[in-house]
């Protein structure tokens, strides 16, 4: 059970004034004035032929058919039929250009959704699970097609129909309008209540579509270790936990939506009813026509069925516009790592390194550095190691901005780097890690992933320093070779060589490789080790390892303890000092 638990965090409701929620909606489709303007053009015609088919009716009834004249009426036939020809013509281009509209502003909305949630920093997607993104990205965008494509082609016009039919009826016979549309206070005052219930419903359903999607992704990521340990069984429990918590959720939301239905049909039989209980003494005493009271019950209908199709509308307004506010409250997120207006970008790195009293927390509270102070001179190899868990990975986000420092400062070439450009920095720096990621594309895609203008020369080079250009050629396409499945069928040190002639390729000014050689065997690390010391000349270097023999040629290294450095100096200088650095090696070497 709490492996489902986990996947409740994020459960929290975003309150949003919903009208707030959908101008802001809107607002993105204010650079497709032409289209909307045609669409509305569109509209206003459609509704013009609408209102006057009853009133045809009613003349065919009382002028025509009550004197027997079939050449009027014929020719009345003849006008009705050109006119919703151009009704069907009016309503088929009103769709297809919204259609169009909604469409490129859901690419809009999903594009500036991705790019805003590639700015935002580690901390973001550390409280989040990929497939709760992935639920924003693609599901909760794809909801808002419905909003922006119905509000437009159901919500004005029917709207525009109501009033106009209310016009139309009170102009014919107010006494008549009135009854018909008596129950309307009622059933407003119901809608409100229901909707009420019915968001606050919605936007739990979505929460806990977002949690079945979150842990879908996780385990099909991690099927290896599932069917490794047959946890089969126990994952599949899970996920019915979960499905059950989504269709619970939905029963519960439907049933409030599914009042909207009776509730404005009871309003238009009502209405239907009193039309017809005050309409026949009226006609009695001559007051109406027959042909009238036909045409009152058909503007009845058109005044009633508007309401139905906005309850209908509004049913789906209420559940998608949970998705809207779920995508805008991720747009509304700032990085916690960002860039200042005005900031100056970071020049070239020499690479002098300085941390000034640098106190850091992943979540506010828990302290991971306390006041790391150290400078590393242009050229320097620094090795940090340590029991896990200490900081070490830690130091490392900090001096590549991942995370923002809780106090302190660091410095590059003297310039403090919170006040330059995040992509002038990082663009300066080669970060390899021990979590190997290759992406689908071909060999060469992945190491020019480092230097996207990158020639085959300069990619073969890289591949040859980290010696795994052998192995490439050996392929049936060589370079051309397409990974896929994140390339699960290289061997993990064959990944990890691929990615390292990735950063080899980009030629940083400032390297970091943390646990980088962690899933090379013995043989192929010592195999890179020309290259790497090939690679860290010239260049200030971090390299995080466990295994002691990747940094005994280190310049110095850091032994981080307790939040702090407890030691520095080179191997021998350590060794012999016989503090912790020395213990920890010998404890090796056993």
């Amino acid at each position: 059970m709490e492996a489902v638990n986990s996947y409740k965090q994020d459960e929290a409701a975003v309150k949003v004034s919903k009208w707030l929620t959908i101008r802001r909606l809107f607002r993105y489709m204010i650079k497709y004035k032409k289209e909307v303007l045609l669409v509305f053009l569109m509209m206003a015609v459609t509704t013009v032929v609408t209102m006057i088919n009853p009133l045809l009716v009613m003349t065919a009834i009382d002028k025509y058919i009550e004197n027997s004249d079939v050449q009027g009426l014929l020719r009345l036939l003849a006008i009705a039929v050109v006119l919703n020809l151009i009704l069907v013509i009016c309503l088929r281009i009103r769709i297809l250009v919204m259609g169009k509209v909604s469409n490129h502003v859901l690419l809009e909305i999903r594009q500036e959704l991705y790019t805003h949630i590639q700015s935002l920093g580690f901390s973001f997607f550390d409280k989040r699970p990929t497939g709760k993104i992935l639920a924003r990205v693609i599901g909760d965008v794809n909801s808002l097609k419905d909003v922006l494509n119905n509000a437009v082609v159901t919500l004005v016009p029917e709207a525009v129909n109501i009033i106009a039919v209310l016009v139309i009826m009170m102009t014919l016979n107010y006494k008549l309008a009135l009854a018909g549309v008596a129950t309307l206070p009622l059933l407003v005052a119901g809608m409100y209540l229901v909707e009420i219930f019915a968001h606050k419903r919605w936007q739990v359903h979505r929460q806990k579509s977002s949690n079945m999607n979150a842990f879908t992704h996780e385990d099909f990521s991690g099927i290896a270790v599932v069917q490794s340990f047959t946890a089969e069984r126990q994952t599949s429990k899970n996920f019915g936990r979960l499905l059950f918590e989504v269709k619970d959720s939905f029963f519960k939301a439907v049933v409030l939506n599914d009042l909207f239905w009776p509730i404005v049909l009871l309003a238009s039989g009502i209405g239907m009813f009193l039309v017809f209980y005050l309409g026949i003494p009226l006609i009695q005493k001559g007051e109406v026509s027959i042909g009238m009271i036909i045409t009152f019950t058909t503007y009845i209908n058109m005044f009633w069925m508007p309401i139905l199709n906005l309850s209908s509308f509004y049913n789906q307004l209420v559940s998608n516009l949970t998705a809207a506010e779920r995508v805008f409250e991720i747009l509304d997120t700032e990085p916690e790592e960002r860039d200042l207006e005005n900031m100056k970008q970071m020049p070239k790195i020499e690479g002098q390194i300085e941390f000034k009293d640098v106190v850091f927390s992943y979540d506010g509270e828990k302290v991971v550095l306390d006041n790391v102070s150290f400078s590393v001179d242009k050229g320097e190899t620094i090795a940090l190691v340590g029991p896990t868990g200490e900081g070490k990975t830690t130091i490392i986000n900090a001096l590549a901005r991942f995370y923002e420092v809780k106090s302190g400062q660091i410095l590059i070439d003297n310039q403090d780097i919170s006040q330059v450009g995040l992509s002038g920095l990082r663009s300066q720096m080669g970060i390899m890690t021990q979590d190997t990621v290759l992406f689908t594309g071909t060999i060469a895609d992945n190491i020019r992933y480092g230097k996207l203008d990158a020639t085959q020369a300069e990619i073969e080079e890289a591949a040859k320093a980290v010696q795994i250009h052998d192995f490439i050629m050996s392929l049936e396409k060589g370079y051309e070779t397409v990974i896929n499945d994140k390339g699960s069928k290289l061997s993990i040190g064959q990944k990890q060589l691929i990615a390292f002639a990735r950063t080899m390729i980009a030629k940083p000014s400032i390297l970091i490789l943390d646990e980088a050689t962690a899933s090379i065997d013995t043989h192929t690390e010592r195999l890179i080790q020309q290259g790497i010391t090939a690679l860290l000349k010239g260049r200030t270097s971090f390299i995080v390892a466990h295994r002691l023999s990747t940094i005994k040629q280190a310049s110095r290294i850091f032994f981080i303890k307790n939040k702090q450095i407890s030691e520095m100096g080179s191997h021998s200088e350590l060794i012999e000092k016989k503090g912790d650095y020395y213990h920890l090696y010998m404890a090796q070497r056993a």
